[in-house]
């Protein structure tokens, strides 16, 4: 006998639990998570409509006081249904709870005041503005891909353009065109910061018929934007991962740009990567997916090596013009020719030549993963692990350094083991410091900072995207939000103030990071009529991503990084999962985590389990951290572990709480 959970009521606010009810056999083939059903539900058994979560052998009420399902809807109502299927799909890929996962894919159903829009003056456009004119190569890939789409092929495909080369052109084309067909459209993008850009360009296309999705709005304001998509008043839907879940009945194309961007990847329970869920929800509704970046992640390159993406190339600028002349500055030099200053001198010179001449600077300071490190500034050795070859993160309260992958521990070195440099420690630098050392060498120069301190406010974003594109500053300094997309014409010269820091974030990641990061910034200057410059500082000029990125080699960069992945079995070589075992009592926690740790060891199948450790953060609010993890050629090894251990969980209930975490972004 099979069971059905069922929510009565589908809106947000109302997914506190299912029900379970029996499945008569008749409608055995007819029910799945998604389906429409009638149920008798409360003390008068009145029929009401429900969908199915998902179906179980193992009702966790007595079958006793169960009832049957009366009968299936036949006018399914496709939208929530996909929702619900896809919510299903996510729980069982990433593990979390059905509720979870249902509430990750459902809006909240709130109340508000609708406000008017501002209307911004760059939205007037005249019919010449809104024609959009491609290149050979952009015009190429456009009528490929729509060659496929009327032929009824259905495929992943990757746009590798490098910076510059008109990548969103690309996209609003296809779309257009996909729209045309009467379909809808979700274009995703990385970070909020790049919401006012993106609305903009398609505005001029789609005017009313495309809408923004992102976390500032309030819930009403989400809930309303979702019941437009449901109504058919919008054709496009533009924000960051959670946009994917817009209930769109008739979705053609889904366009997830930047791809290469940990953003897509949820750092909340259920912990789904967006590109992946894209993946299903493309196959659901008959649509394809559409990914672009001038830096792709290598777990979708190597998709598109190996056949299962189609790879599209841009290889120049959509407005003519070069790359940016990059200059590496070797900060171990600056610092044996005495020069302590946050600025190396070829930047401080290139910034005074461009003040002068009234042209833009942007001064990025690469923090992304930071994690502590310890580096000498000597010799540019950063501390590794021996077990891991990553870096060690600094734990100052122990005193030690730690691996976050394997838990080795080592003391923190007064001397470089590598030169004996009295010079090696960790590396400290922020956002700040860069605007007071600016304002105190140029003080008549106008600075804008973009981080997490100064884009608080509901529209900070805009405001300073805004001011600095209108020229209203000659400095804008920030962290990886400033490089994401961003298109500034009077932009002629980009200062990466750090290049070293992702490459200590102790993650097997760190040098396609660093090579993503340093490219993306780069690609910043020279956009328009002029010419750019890049100065990148670093302690480790030879170091294979700076070097890939000061030529923009992704190939380059490519072959050596997936070489490193085969030999050390990272992904997407290798498929990994981490669990992290959480609780109040530090022995029954560790205790717990080894009772899983032999259970995934007992799975059958090829995974390798390492662990448990210690996790990189110890204790947090008063839980103790142990993480395991368990790597293996084929992903369906560890969701079979996952799942094996979720039924033992399910059987041996405890305080201690259990986390899943599919190809993580980060260390543990």
């Amino acid at each position: 006998m099979r069971y059905a959970n069922i929510i009565i009521n589908i809106s947000h606010e109302a997914v506190d639990r299912p029900f379970t009810y029996i499945i008569p056999d008749s409608m055995t083939e007819s029910i799945h998570p998604g389906t429409r059903v009638i149920v008798p539900f409360g003390n008068g058994n009145k029929d009401t409509m429900g969908y199915v979560l998902e179906i179980t052998e193992h009702p966790q009420v007595p079958i006793a006081r169960l009832k049957e399902i009366c009968r299936v809807v036949l006018e399914q109502d496709a939208t929530d249904s996909k929702l619900i299927e896809l919510a299903g799909f996510i729980k069982e890929q990433y593990g979390s709870t059905m509720i979870n996962a249902l509430k990750t894919v459902l809006p909240t159903k709130k109340a508000y005041k609708p406000r008017k829009r501002k209307r911004n003056d760059e939205e007037v456009l005249s019919e010449e503005d809104i024609i959009i004119s491609l290149n050979e190569e952009q015009r190429t890939i456009v009528d490929d891909f729509m060659k496929d789409y009327d032929n009824g092929v259905r495929n992943t495909y990757l746009v590798h353009g490098i910076t510059g080369s008109g990548k969103t052109e690309v996209y609003i084309e296809i779309i257009k065109q996909i729209v045309a067909r009467g379909k809808q459209a979700i274009v995703l993008i990385p970070e909020i910061g790049l919401s006012y850009q993106t609305e903009m360009r398609f505005r001029r296309y789609f005017g009313d018929r495309v809408s923004i999705m992102n976390s500032t709005l309030a819930a009403g304001e989400r809930y309303e934007h979702c019941e437009k998509a449901k109504s058919g008043e919008i054709d496009v839907i533009i924000g960051p991962r959670s946009a994917l879940f817009t209930p769109f009945s008739n979705v053609g194309i889904i366009v997830i740009d930047e791809e290469h961007e940990n953003t897509y990847k949820s750092e909340n329970v259920p912990r789904y990567h967006a590109r992946e869920v894209a993946e299903r929800l493309a196959e659901m509704h008959g649509a394809s997916l559409l990914l672009g970046s001038a830096t792709p992640s290598v777990d979708s390159y190597y998709r598109a090596k190996s056949g299962k993406y189609k790879l599209y190339t841009l290889s120049r600028r959509a407005a003519g013009g070069e790359l940016p002349k990059v200059h590496i500055a070797d900060l171990r030099a600056e610092l044996k020719e005495g020069n302590r200053s946050i600025f190396s001198r070829k930047l401080a010179e290139l910034m005074k030549e461009r003040l002068d001449s009234g042209q833009q600077i942007m001064l990025f300071l690469n923090r992304r993963g930071y994690a502590g490190f310890v580096s000498c500034r000597s010799c540019g050795e950063v501390i590794k692990c021996p077990h891991c070859d990553v870096s060690l993160s600094e734990h100052k309260k122990i005193g030690k350094m730690v691996c976050h992958y394997c838990g080795y521990e080592t003391q923190i070195p007064k001397l470089c083991p590598s030169c004996g440099s009295k010079y090696i420690s960790s590396f400290r630098a922020g956002t700040e410091q860069i605007e007071a050392e600016v304002n105190k060498l140029f003080p008549t120069a106008r600075t804008l900072r973009m981080d997490a301190d100064t884009t608080k406010r509901k529209d900070s974003y805009e405001r300073i995207l805004s001011a600095f594109k209108k020229q209203e500053a000659d400095v804008l300094i920030g962290t990886q939000m400033i490089v994401k997309g961003h298109d500034f014409p009077n932009v002629t010269l980009v200062g990466i103030i750090a290049a070293d820091l992702s490459l200590a974030s102790g993650d097997y990641r760190a040098g396609e990071r660093t090579f993503q990061l340093l490219t993306q910034a780069a690609g910043r200057a020279g956009r328009g009529e002029k010419a750019g410059e890049v100065v990148i500082q670093t302690y480790q000029p030879d170091q294979y991503s700076v070097r890939y990125a000061s030529t923009q080699d992704y190939y380059g960069f490519y072959d050596e990084e997936i070489l490193y992945r085969e030999i050390s079995g990272y992904p997407p070589v290798k498929e990994i999962m981490a669990v992290l075992i959480a609780g109040k009592d530090a022995d029954t926690t560790f205790l717990y985590a080894t009772n899983l740790t032999g259970l995934a060891n007992s799975v059958p199948g090829g995974a390798n389990i390492v662990g448990p450790a210690k996790a990189g953060i110890g204790k947090i609010n008063d839980l103790h951290r142990y993480v395991f993890y368990a790597k293996s050629d084929d992903k369906g090894d560890l969701i079979r572990i996952k799942d094996a251990m979720e039924a033992w969980i399910d059987e041996n209930k405890t305080d201690v709480g259990v986390w899943f975490d599919f190809n993580p972004m980060n260390p543990y």
